[in-house]
């Protein structure tokens, strides 16, 4: 089977068939994750003068809006955030497709949700480095993946 063709018969790559599928991908999703944060860093300090600096007093809610739209649209129109795409990984759903504006509200949403609390996202963290899929506990609830973008080209 071509790493093209799993879809066709299998709506995700096997990982003991296809272990390139998810070769560091807690790595790259840790790195993915610093990149996107200081993206949104980057963007939240644009906004504050469009806020006339009243933005500082609500900081974390802002930051938390920011970061909530970014994952949603980036997800939304790529399957991954930018610094996903740095390090050439994206979501694909349950079905093996491509993310599109409900999965990743949803995955988005579960994200929020997991990283707001620390035992989650432990449990979260303990689970991508341990199953064979490499899945956060938000990809569990979801049935979705994060593949090497490189292993699904050619």
């Amino acid at each position: 089977m071509s790493a093209m063709d799993y879809t066709s018969t299998h709506p995700l790559p096997d990982p003991e068939l296809n272990p390139e599928f998810y070769a560091d991908t807690p790595a790259k999703r840790f790195f993915a994750w610093l990149v996107d944060g200081v993206l949104i860093f980057l963007v939240t300090l644009l906004v504050l003068p469009f806020t006339a600096f009243t933005g500082l007093f609500f900081y974390p809610l802002l930051w938390l809006v920011i970061s909530f739209a970014y994952r949603t649209i980036t997800l939304a129109s790529g399957s991954a955030t930018w610094g996903m795409r740095l390090m050439s990984v994206e979501m694909r759903t349950h079905r093996g497709a491509r993310f599109g504006l409900g999965e990743a509200f949803v995955h988005t949403l579960i994200y929020s949700f997991a990283i707001s609390t620390f035992f989650i996202q432990v449990i979260s963290i303990v689970l991508m480095l341990t199953t064979a899929r490499r899945q956060s506990l938000g990809d569990h609830l979801l049935g979705s993946v994060a593949i090497n973008r490189a292993a699904t080209a050619g």
